[in-house]
């Protein structure tokens, strides 16, 4: 057997040096723990606000700009200083609460189709891996 020459600047490696060589799994835990919390994997032990807060804020948010919306423009028919500006801004709110509450409402039923695709996939996935792993 023959012995690999050593590089000049020497092969043999101090403990420090070791150490900084070990790959750290900080990154890759964040990493994978980040992508395996998605809101289709956990969804029997999520809680209902879990998976519904965005499109309820989103609609609780639309509906409160609508209103505000009526507010301004119900104002341009009351006063008469700046008449102008409520009556171009009121269904410019009217129109943005609009859209928010209508992506809020469409939304809800996206997410609970993408679960029921989600428990069916899981489903057949655990009957192929009961099948074909025997």
């Amino acid at each position: 057997m023959e012995m690999p020459p050593r590089s000049p600047e020497g092969s043999e490696k101090s403990p420090e040096q070791s150490r900084e060589l070990v790959p750290s799994h900080t990154g890759s835990t964040l990493c994978t723990s980040s992508r395996s919390e998605s809101v289709w994997t956990g969804a029997s032990r999520r809680s209902r606000w879990d998976i519904y807060h965005k499109p309820l804020i989103v609609v609780a948010v639309g509906v409160a700009v609508f209103l505000f919306g009526t507010v301004i423009t119900s104002l341009s028919c009351f006063l008469t200083e700046h008449k102008n500006v409520y009556k171009m801004s009121g269904p410019a709110f009217l129109s943005l609460g609009l859209m928010l509450l209508v992506c809020g409402l469409v939304w809800i039923p996206i997410i609970r189709k993408k679960q029921k695709q989600r428990q069916k996939s899981q489903f057949l996935q655990s009957l192929k891996s009961f099948f074909f792993n025997r």
